[in-house]
């Protein structure tokens, strides 16, 4: 198939240019055989997306921008926007940027879906703001640690049943001011260091305590502050989407009055919504079983 990858890449490279696109996506799973030599320019900018940490093929090892994705089961759009979420946060993209993202079936080994992304369009709240100020003291590392624990929860719930949770990052003194602790802090009495969620072996820890109500608050440089916290802020926003709960609803008022940014995992659809300014930035919907 080494050829219709070809073709179709030497095509989204010539389309790219057409439509001044900032960079051609492509899945890493589908790019086994393309035939990349380490001083190729040939296909453009290409960043890849790769699933799981050593996912990236070694043909395509030279390439230096790699976006890595939880390998669960979502939509192919949505793995899309969990890669444009982590490139917006790592500086990768701008608002008026567009994607050529190029996809396919992992066990057919070619590409067969070609995206256009308008990363203005897509994220609308990026339409009243500066991407930077979405992001604005939250350490890249650490939104992308919580995106993909949410968006593993949301996949994978917790011993066979499904969960939901809220994680607030950043601006974290004026959060706690605005919350109340629901139950004794669990991470109480541990060092900062034992208690940073950029510590992969806190994983499974944080998923045993998304089963307990209230939300997660995370300091922006990934120590975790408590876990069962009642977010009191109220939102008065007119222009809530109907049909969501009150984990989102205390998101948005949360993020109304705060710098903070929330990622909330929903119970019943198993979406992840990520909020910023009582907005959501994005959702990110789990494919259907």
């Amino acid at each position: 198939m080494s050829s219709i990858n070809q073709l179709i890449m030497e095509f989204a490279c010539k389309f790219a240019q057409e439509i001044n696109a900032k960079a051609i996506l492509l899945y890493s799973e589908v790019a086994q055989d393309i035939p990349w030599e380490k001083d190729n320019n040939q296909y453009c900018n290409v960043i890849l997306i790769a699933r799981g940490d050593d996912d990236v093929p070694k043909n395509i090892k030279h390439l230096k921008k790699v976006i890595h994705i939880p390998r669960v089961s979502f939509t192919r759009l949505s793995q899309i926007k969990i890669a444009i979420t982590k490139g917006i946060s790592a500086g990768y993209f701008d608002k008026d940027d567009k994607l050529v993202c190029l996809t396919g079936i992992p066990k057919f080994g070619y590409v067969d879906s070609i995206f256009i992304i308008d990363v203005g369009k897509e994220f609308e709240i990026l339409t009243s703001g500066e991407v930077a100020d979405i992001f604005e003291g939250v350490n890249p590392e650490v939104f992308e640690t919580v995106l993909n624990i949410a968006v593993e929860l949301a996949a994978q719930g917790r011993e066979g049943r499904s969960v939901g949770t809220i994680f607030i990052l950043g601006d974290s003194e004026k959060v706690l001011q605005l919350s109340r602790q629901m139950i004794m802090n669990p991470f109480m009495g541990y060092e900062e260091d034992e208690r940073n969620i950029l510590d992969h072996t806190l994983r499974e820890t944080i998923k045993e305590y998304s089963a307990l109500d209230g939300a997660f608050i995370v300091r922006s440089d990934g120590v975790l502050v408590t876990a069962g916290r009642h977010l009191s802020a109220a939102f008065e926003g007119k222009d809530f989407p109907k049909g969501l709960g009150s984990r989102h609803i205390s998101a948005a008022g949360i993020t109304s009055v705060t710098n903070a940014i929330a990622i909330v995992v929903s119970e019943s659809s198993g979406t992840v919504r990520i909020f910023k300014n009582g907005k959501i930035f994005v959702d990110i919907e789990k494919a259907v079983e």
